[in-house]
């Protein structure tokens, strides 16, 4: 009796310290073609680390990297066939590190805030919004009837998968 207890114990420790030791996974986030209205994902998704970003930001990377950035994921997308848009999703180290990107970039006379996340911006043909530890940035490569409300929806889905 007094074994079977000790196994008992032994074991519960041995999976306190595998949960512990554990690091919580990312979820994907980026919504599957279809899960958004009119949208379709175009292409596989990118990342980039801290220590690679200016590849993919060139000339920009040093305000993240100041920032804490830990990495960017990126993806592609096609609205109705027609409208095409990036989408970054950048994990900074802290909630402050996403908030200090996020205010670089002011509000214009064109943009107006949007309830996305802890904050959002809505400036013509971008979507800029933080949550927690992200900073999501969609941008649409051409004007289009009804990109407004286009990005927005895809930005409501990736809201939604962080």
């Amino acid at each position: 009796m007094r074994t079977k207890g000790a196994v008992l114990v032994a074991s519960l420790m041995l999976a306190v310290v595998m949960v512990g030791g554990c690091k919580k996974k990312i979820a994907d986030p980026f919504p599957a073609s279809g899960a958004v209205a009119g949208w379709e994902k175009s292409g596989k998704t990118q990342t980039f680390d801290a220590a690679n970003l200016y590849e993919y930001i060139d000339g920009g990377a040093e305000q993240y990297i100041s920032a804490g950035v830990v990495g960017v994921a990126t993806s592609d997308y096609k609205f109705q066939g027609s409208l095409e848009a990036t989408v970054d999703v950048y994990t900074m180290k802290t909630a402050d590190g996403a908030k200090t990107i996020f205010d670089a970039d002011p509000p214009t006379a064109n943009s107006k805030s949007v309830p996305l996340g802890d904050a959002g911006r809505l400036y013509g043909q971008s979507v800029v919004f933080r949550k927690g530890v992200y900073l999501v940035r969609i941008t649409a490569f051409e004007a289009a009837p009804g990109e407004s409300d286009a990005l927005l929806a895809l930005a409501h889905g990736v809201e939604g998968k962080l």
